[in-house]
């Protein structure tokens, strides 16, 4: 199978059908394209992929006026690129193979295999726990094409932990029998990418101009792992290449992988190990200040995205900026908005806890300080809502001797609620100036409604006990917040006698 000219990518076209096309036909058809239809870390991983091929395609672009002229020139010249590339990008085979690694064997004769479908992050295969599959053990084979989309995943997000040892071209593989996350894994960091009406457009608003990229690491802009291929654990000049480029890290080799001639089994082993910032910074991360370092954004889980927006709408001013959102946030005008898509995997050590993704239309004001500062505060405000529910609730339980509090029934309500009104405070942000007290705005009068209804669903007022406690409660939740205790304390003006 050669995934440039086999299908294998699920994509959506302009009539809404969802069908698989090769490299060659999706790079053809992008102007057409709506969107990948995959989940949230399988568009990171084939972003990456589509992104890395049209910048080695172009080579480019040098500048950021080269970047804005760009666009026509990306379909014929990736068509040139990928016929010359072709043999690289074979899934079997004696020859190159695509993301798989040369002369590896397994450290015994009998070879112990893993099954193939341990790639797919989704399966219960191996390790990987049952959260979205309940067939965990039972033999099963991949569809080729299905095969090429996990592996290219699996490079990009394996969580770290123990893994086994393999045959490197006679050498034992790296770091005997540990492993670290791949690139995209740690922190559970959360991935974002402009989105554009088709797929051309989305690959055009996320390639890095030259001079962006030439900071990012040690080895500046590179080469993919295809055209410098990594032959053995000790080829240094391709390992750095792999490792520490704006191209090599693109689609990564993060473990060791031979498949076997019909799919179903693979040798499994150790790859490369991908540094982090500060010695690279993730084109696609946000990079944030915490407890005076640098640090990677990462999903909380229970907390939705939008409540971290203005963190990742920071627009990086400088190549030395190391705090900022993403990358390509630069490539937008000074007064144009954008929609941005999220994603994330996110890990608690070796395991696979969930997959998430967002998409926001971010109008221009959030890229500007006044803009995010209103927007935090909106967040704040929305905080200080959901406490003063949980306190009502408290109080609601309390007086009913009620176990357990059902703090979780009213938070997650009121988030629910709160979010569906999120556009509502992302437009104020394009005129800050006007929004005025921020509980007064729209915005804080949504807040306050979803604060009264979560109140509502959470606490029962059917019999006479639970409407007087309800009427606490209520009470409880528009109290006027107690005095900060370590405000200063104003002075009485003395009056002279």
């Amino acid at each position: 199978m050669n995934l440039t000219t086999d299908p294998w990518i699920p994509v959506i076209g302009a009539d809404g059908r969802q069908r698989s096309i090769s490299l060659h036909d999706l790079f053809a058809s992008a102007h057409e394209l709506r969107d990948l239809s995959v989940k949230p870390h399988e568009k990171i991983a084939l972003l990456r992929l589509l992104i890395c091929i049209t910048q080695a395609a172009l080579d480019g672009p040098k500048d950021y006026d080269a970047w804005e002229t760009c666009r026509d020139s990306i379909q014929p010249a990736v068509k040139r690129y990928l016929e010359k590339w072709a043999a690289s990008f074979e899934l079997f085979g004696d020859g190159p193979r695509f993301l798989q690694v040369p002369g590896l064997k397994a450290a015994k004769e009998e070879g112990e295999g893993n099954p193939a479908t341990k790639l797919d992050l989704a399966l219960a295969s191996g390790n990987n726990a049952s959260l979205f599959d309940n067939a965990a053990g039972l033999p099963r084979a991949v569809e080729s094409g299905r095969l090429a989309l996990t592996l290219l995943a699996f490079q990009c997000f394996a969580p770290g932990g123990r893994i086994g040892v393999a045959k490197w071209s006679g050498a034992d593989t790296p770091s005997k029998g540990s492993s670290n996350h791949a690139p995209c894994t740690p922190s559970s960091m959360l991935h974002s990418y402009l989105q554009g009406n088709t797929l051309l457009e989305t690959i055009h608003l996320n390639l890095l101009n030259q001079e962006e990229a030439s900071d990012l690491g040690p080895k500046g802009w590179g080469k993919p792992v295809w055209e410098l291929p990594v032959k053995t654990a000790g080829d240094k000049e391709a390992i750095a290449n792999a490792t520490g480029s704006y191209l090599g890290r693109l689609v990564p080799l993060s473990r060791s992988i031979r498949l076997e001639a019909e799919g179903r089994q693979m040798i499994l082993a150790n790859g490369l190990d991908y540094p982090l910032a500060p010695i690279f910074r993730e084109p696609a991360a946000t990079m944030v200040q915490r407890d005076e370092e640098t640090a990677v954004l990462g999903v909380a889980l229970g907390r939705s995205i939008w409540r971290q927006l203005y963190s990742i709408t920071v627009k990086r001013r400088s190549n030395k900026d190391s705090i900022s959102g993403p990358l390509a946030l630069r490539n937008l005008g000074e007064a144009q908005g954008c929609t941005l898509w999220i994603g994330a995997l996110a890990t608690d050590k070796a395991k696979i806890e969930d997959v998430v993704e967002a998409a926001y239309d971010i109008p221009a004001g959030m890229f500007r300080d006044a803009g995010r500062k209103l927007f935090e505060e909106g967040v704040a405000l929305a905080a200080s809502w959901q406490e003063a529910v949980s306190k009502s609730v408290k109080a609601y339980a309390a007086t009913l001797k009620l176990e357990p509090v059902p703090y979780d029934r009213a938070r997650h309500h009121f988030w629910t609620v709160v979010e569906q009104h999120v556009p509502t405070l992302l437009k104020q942000t394009d005129k800050p100036e006007e929004a005025g007290d921020l509980k007064a705005s729209a915005w804080g009068q949504r807040v306050k409604e979803a604060a009264h209804a979560s109140f509502d669903f959470a606490c029962s007022r059917q019999n006479p006990r639970q409407i007087q406690a309800y009427a606490i409660g209520l009470q409880q939740l528009f109290l006027p917040k107690p005095k900060d205790p370590n405000a200063p304390v104003k002075k009485k003006a003395s009056i002279k006698k």
